[in-house]
């Protein structure tokens, strides 16, 4: 007898999920809410449990298929004896494309394993190796650094390959993947023509150009399909460029005064609470600040209304394996430096392992993107609906500047502020980055909440 697996309830408003992996192949022993398949929202990505403890049987829709809640897509069977039932196979894309007769190896099999199929495909399987499955990220990784990914030991879920795992292979001199190069003709020796080019030419004809033949490196190509993430993402960012008149204002910062207080006090901070003192604390701290005197900055639009918030939900942008996301921060301008701190360090880490719940994506009155980190030095963010406004924190670099008549080099930050002109006014916006730039530059002010 089998049991259904449907789709279990995705939260308020989604209906529908992409099937992202399967976690459990047919005839493998399942455990009760033991996860089988992985699906991919709107948001975040869910796994699935098994009801039951048992075999894994059919799986009823493959790899990167749309499914509904309430949906069934797989069975588990009862006991240890079920019949293994192979799942369907997904539709073929470039990157899994088959390998042609003329790249096979003439002399036979190689002394390592052989590659079934190409390792850099999704579904790749490595003969004695079991099933490698490859997320694009670290699929994008192996590719750059031309590494064999049956030669790396995984430290993921079930033994899958990681980013960290791949990059630490290619730090510590993994074996490389041989590159699969088209044979092509050799050059001639210096001074004679190429053998395709005999054949005699009228006197009068003008010569031709001579291409040589490449005979290392490759191009090549992959194709992924986007995730049902990035989709939304690209979406909705769509989405604010065709309906929020969006403008962005630029200021800078001399960050002296708050690296020197990071500088003085972090040891003590960690001590106490257990959690390094960053950036993001006084960020939050004086962009709530700014907005008890520049509201509709934390404000939205909902038809012909103005919402005014009482309180300041920040949405940070934290950056995930399948694209960027971004959890809420609630009620971040009544929590203290070390709450702010561990809330974000928890999110950047959850984001990373993907257990991040649509719960903590949804709300946000407000954005705060840190592109510094990557050391973006300018940019212009966009906004994330319904939201009216999102602050852009950039790399910190020295720069000459002048103080009390001389030229002198502080630690500079340029902050950007893009808003939506329908709500906020360029003085609203402006106003609000002076009061950060003061804040910042004097600390203090957050303290005694000038």
């Amino acid at each position: 007898m089998a049991t259904d697996v449907t789709v279990p309830t995705l939260g308020e408003s989604i209906t529908e999920a992409t099937l992202g992996q399967w976690l459990k192949k047919p005839g493998d022993q399942v455990n009760l809410d033991e996860p089988i398949a992985s699906l991919e929202t709107d948001k975040v990505a869910v796994e699935v449990p098994s009801p039951v403890a048992g075999t894994m049987g059919e799986q009823v829709v493959a790899e990167g298929a749309t499914v509904n809640v309430g949906a069934v897509i797989a069975r588990i069977e009862d006991g240890a004896g079920a019949t293994q039932t192979a799942a369907p196979a997904p539709a073929e894309t470039p990157a899994q494309a088959t390998v042609a007769e003329s790249d096979v190896n003439p002399a036979g099999p190689a002394e390592t394993p052989a590659l079934k199929s190409d390792p850099m495909a999704p579904h790749a399987e490595v003969e004695g190796e079991g099933h490698l499955t490859l997320s694009p990220a670290v699929r994008r990784v192996v590719l750059e650094h031309h590494l064999d990914p049956s030669k790396i030991k995984g430290t993921g879920k079930e033994g899958r390959l990681t980013k960290d795992d791949v990059l630490a292979a290619a730090k510590t001199g993994q074996p490389q993947a041989a590159p699969q190069t088209e044979s092509a003709p050799a050059l001639a020796p210096q001074g004679e023509a190429p053998k395709e080019a005999t054949a005699a030419v009228p006197a009068a004809a003008p010569a031709k150009s001579y291409q040589p033949a490449i005979l290392a490196g490759e191009r090549r190509e992959e194709r992924v399909r986007m995730s049902r993430l990035r989709q939304t993402i690209a979406s909705r960012l769509k989405e604010a460029q065709n309906t929020a008149a969006i403008l962005t204002t630029f200021n800078d910062v001399d960050m002296s005064a708050v690296m020197d207080a990071r500088g003085r006090y972090k040891d003590l901070f960690e001590k106490k609470h257990g959690i390094r003192l960053g950036f993001m604390g006084f960020f939050v701290k004086a962009a709530a600040l700014a907005a008890r005197d520049v509201p509709s900055v934390n404000a939205s639009l909902e038809g012909d209304e103005i919402v005014y918030h009482d309180y300041l939900d920040v949405s940070v942008a934290v950056s995930a394996p399948k694209g960027l996301v971004v959890p809420v921060v609630r009620n971040a301008d009544r929590l203290s430096f070390a709450d702010i701190e561990k809330t974000i360090a928890d999110f950047g880490k959850r984001a990373k392992d993907g257990t991040l719940t649509m719960d903590e994506m949804q709300g946000g009155t407000f954005t705060i993107s840190n592109g510094g980190v990557f050391g973006s030095l300018l940019s212009t963010p966009i906004i994330n609906p319904p939201q009216s406004a999102v602050l852009g924190m950039h790399r910190i670099e020295e720069r000459p500047v002048v103080k009390d008549g001389q030229i002198v080099a502080r630690p500079m930050m340029y902050l950007a502020l893009s808003y939506d002109h329908r709500l906020v006014d360029g003085r609203e916006a402006v106003t609000f980055l002076v009061r950060m730039k003061e804040a910042l530059e004097d600390p203090t002010r957050l303290l005694i909440d000038l």
